[in-house]
């Protein structure tokens, strides 16, 4: 896969710096990542955009999947999560995660991370939507990304890896081979680094995290802007199943215009007996699937968003009043502060509730060693797509993935450091290329983005929305590249120009994608095609950015991932957007 060409409109790097491995996202799948490669004796520099602990891992309420319990077997995991990627999940990727998963969350028990303990001394396990049995470790109750944050910060500083934070990763550079030479990044604030730099490297690890600020109201911090997937996009790289963005059933429920991140109410309420409920207390999960309110998510948002449709409501409501108060102090710590700080007291009464864009099934795609089509260029955790997740997440298993994959990622750097297949010596960057840069858009174009994506292509969909959504984000592209063509003027670069330029690539990657996919499954619901259509689109949505910005989106000819070769061409089905 050749690079692109294009890349965002920056000043030129004023700094550099020179490694074996940048890492791009302090998640746990980025840090994990990180101290791994470090300890196979790579030199790591670690580039984040917030602080080291401000990514989406400290967001994670519910826990970390794995087969730990007595009587549990990966088999069985295995099973749970297929059944929730509704066909698309790619069985040895599942099957790599769920048995070396177990593993994995020893290891990060060993670096420092404290789960919460039954009173017999051994992990306490409880089950969330999709489990038939209790395998969610969690700590401090409700509190298990800031846990795991927590202990592996410590762990990289303890070991002193060089990091660079409050950075804004803006494009992958690459050497004349096309191999991956290294990024350059937007220092924001003072420091050793300020300004635009570069770290150069042989090794790229993308692990950025989501895009949940594509739409008006999701889970995701304010720096989820799908910059990986973007930055990937632009180096040439290809992503997959974009389509599949999980909307979490239970969001606690701010009004009708909030936007922005929402406060969870993690899955975990219900798998400890919490029931949704209409405006009249009607219980309505019951018959519509054998787990009831823990059913896979998707099936839970659709029941929810069904119910609203029929009584013309603005949310349902998460009863969970039977707990008590020190139930909710004890076990929930966390969402209950959240929702009295909010006017809303859970012990005594009904939590309002509503689906809200949580997580992306879908990203950059890899093969099982994290390697994306681009040489050199790695993803894991929410920004990959490794095909565990299919077309719908299984609950808990984002936590397993970055850490299981970020370990396969380390491993490879380290095997092709050993064997002298990765790079020696850190490759000579290609000089700027001369064809102008990615025109930016305005600030303000975030919010525009949020409520074309939000009416469009949000839990409900159509082909009438999905192409009014195509037409105004097109729209929105069209008018910053002639600009740029007619009289060479962008918006100035910054990080609100790059991250709003950023969200509209992946917001016409995500609608073009759900466009193809004429079929309702797991987390994409098309009202006009209501059924799953396993004869037609038991396959992936692949898509690529072409050197004129246009988008060539294919469905591939089966339910296996192709290869990611390198130098390789998409043969299946070619549509330009």
């Amino acid at each position: 896969m050749t690079s692109t060409g294009i890349r965002l409109h920056a000043p030129a790097p004023g700094w550099a710096v020179a490694a074996d491995v940048v890492v791009v996202g302090s998640g746990v799948a980025g840090l994990t990542a990180a101290l791994r490669c470090e300890a196979a004796g790579l030199t790591t520099v670690v580039v984040t955009k917030a602080r080291l602990d401000d990514g989406s891992t400290r967001w994670a309420q519910g826990g970390i999947a794995a087969a730990l319990g007595e009587g549990d077997t990966p088999e069985q995991h295995l099973d749970d999560t297929l059944v929730a990627g509704a066909g698309l999940c790619d069985e040895e990727a599942v099957r790599t995660l769920v048995t070396e998963g177990p593993g994995a969350v020893r290891r990060l028990i060993a670096t420092g991370a404290h789960f919460d303990e039954s009173a017999g001394g051994g992990l306490a396990l409880t089950r969330e939507g999709g489990h038939h049995r209790r395998r969610i470790a969690h700590a401090g109750g409700d509190a298990t990304g800031a846990e795991i944050s927590r202990a592996l910060v410590e762990a990289v500083r303890a070991r002193g890896l060089r990091t660079v934070e409050n950075a804004l990763v803006l494009d992958l550079l690459t050497d004349d081979e096309g191999r991956t030479a290294g990024v350059t990044l937007h220092v924001m604030g003072e420091g050793q680094h300020d300004g635009v730099g570069a770290v150069h490297a042989p090794a790229v690890v993308l692990a950025t995290g989501g895009m949940g600020q594509v739409f008006s109201a999701t889970t995701n911090p304010s720096v989820s802007t799908g910059d990986g997937v973007a930055l990937a996009l632009r180096a040439g790289a290809e992503v997959s199943d974009l389509e599949f963005v999980q909307f979490h059933p239970t969001v606690l429920f701010l009004g009708p215009d909030a936007e922005g991140q929402q406060p969870l109410v993690s899955e975990a309420v219900r798998g400890e007996g919490a029931h949704l409920v209409d405006a009249d207390g009607v219980r309505f999960m019951a018959g519509q699937h054998e787990l009831a309110e823990l059913a896979p998510r998707d099936i839970v948002a659709k029941a929810i968003t069904r119910r609203m449709q029929e009584q013309g409501a603005e949310h349902m409501y998460l009863d969970a009043r039977h707990f008590g108060a020190d139930m909710w102090e004890h076990r929930f710590p966390t969402i209950l502060a959240a929702c009295r700080a909010h006017g809303i007291d859970p012990v005594t009464e009904p939590v309002p509730v509503a689906p809200a864009a949580h997580y992306a099934s879908g990203g950059v795609r890899t093969d099982a060693h994290g390697r994306t089509t681009v040489p050199g260029l790695y993803a894991c955790g929410e920004v990959a797509c490794t095909g565990v997740h299919g077309a719908n997440r299984l609950a808990s298993n984002s936590l397993l993935e970055g850490l299981v994959y970020a370990e396969r990622i380390a491993a490879d750097i380290a095997a092709g450091h050993t064997a002298g297949t990765l790079h020696a010596r850190v490759p000579a960057p290609l000089p700027r290329p001369a064809n102008p840069a990615h025109p930016l858009l305005p600030p303000e174009a975030r919010l525009t983005i949020q409520r074309i994506m939000t009416e469009g292509a949000g839990v409900l969909r159509s082909a009438d929305s999905l192409t009014r959504a195509a037409d105004r984000l097109n729209a929105l592209h069209t008018e910053a590249r002639d600009a740029l063509h007619e009289n060479g003027k962008t918006s100035e670069p910054g990080v609100d120009t790059w991250e709003a330029t950023n969200l509209l690539c992946v917001a016409r990657v995500l609608v073009a994608a759900a466009v193809l996919r004429e079929e309702t499954r797991g987390c994409h619901w098309r009202e006009d095609h209501a059924d799953r259509d396993d004869t037609s689109w038991r396959r992936h949505v692949v898509v690529r950015l072409n050197p004129d910005r246009s988008l060539a989106v294919r469905a591939t000819d089966t339910p296996e991932f192709p290869p990611t070769v390198h130098g390789t061409q998409p043969t299946h089905r070619p549509q330009e957007q």
